[in-house]
């Protein structure tokens, strides 16, 4: 691990936890910033992972508060795509402890890959627009399996599920990211919760993160509400093939 001074180690911490709370709550890509950033710091990737994903609560809570204009009228899909995400969260969870994480980081970067092109390909919705009950049922299983991945890994995550919501949602981009962040923020302490009752939890680095992620994740609610969705997406897109680049050359 890199000697680094506590104060300025906390220092660090916050300024990429502002980073990656935008970035989470505009793309759901704080995996992006965090992960990375921890492993750089010294972590394994598997304390790395737990650090990350504890502080991310705190992305999801300043997301949740600054997202209330959009969360209006979301309640109905939200008692749909919680449970199966947090069903989902649990069991992965659980597998952080039981399989090797060798093992799942070696197709970590072909989940990440599928949502970037899921993000960038030009597929375009409309509001109450209906889809086929077989598209529906295939999406939510998905959602199932998102929900699984985040519970073990989570990298990107938010990609995978707002690839899902934009087929299955009736609701425009901007409130369907809304629904995101809300999923997330109740499936990471879930996460959290496994985590700590499996391994010791780093407090002295998740603090300072999680105090990042709060102010990052209620400043980026209010970039999406003022930046083209289109932009967003390609964003969203090219950022997830970076991460996924990364992840194969430290995987392969």
């Amino acid at each position: 691990m890199i000697e680094v001074d506590v104060g300025l180690l906390g220092l660090i911490l916050i300024i990429v936890g502002i980073l990656a709370g935008i970035c989470n709550a505009v793309a759901g890509l704080a995996s992006l910033v965090a992960y990375p950033s921890l492993l750089a710091l010294g972590l394994p990737p598997i304390m790395a992972n737990v650090t990350n994903t504890v502080a991310l609560i705190f992305s999801g809570v300043g997301a949740t508060i600054s997202s209330q204009k959009e969360l209006r009228g979301a309640h109905k899909e939200l008692l749909t795509f919680l449970p199966i995400t947090l069903l989902g969260c649990i069991c992965g969870a659980l597998l952080l402890f039981a399989i090797p994480e060798s093992d799942f980081e070696k197709i970590v970067p072909f989940f990440i890959l599928f949502g970037a092109f899921a993000e960038l390909v030009p597929y375009t919705k409309r509001p109450n627009q209906e889809v086929s009950l077989l598209t529906k049922l295939l999406a939510l299983v998905g959602v199932f399996l998102v929900g699984v991945y985040s519970g073990y890994f989570g990298a990107a995550a938010g990609v995978l599920m707002l690839a899902l919501l934009g087929i299955i949602s009736n609701e425009p981009f901007a409130k369907y990211n809304a629904e995101k962040n809300v999923i997330f923020a109740i499936a990471n302490v879930i996460s959290a919760i496994i985590y700590g009752l499996n391994t010791r939890l780093l407090w002295h680095w998740i603090i300072p993160l999680a105090i990042g992620f709060l102010i990052g994740g209620y400043i980026g609610p209010i970039i999406v509400r003022h930046t083209p969705t289109r932009l967003l997406k390609l964003l969203i897109g090219f950022g997830a093939i970076i991460l996924a680049i990364s992840l194969f050359i430290q995987a392969y």
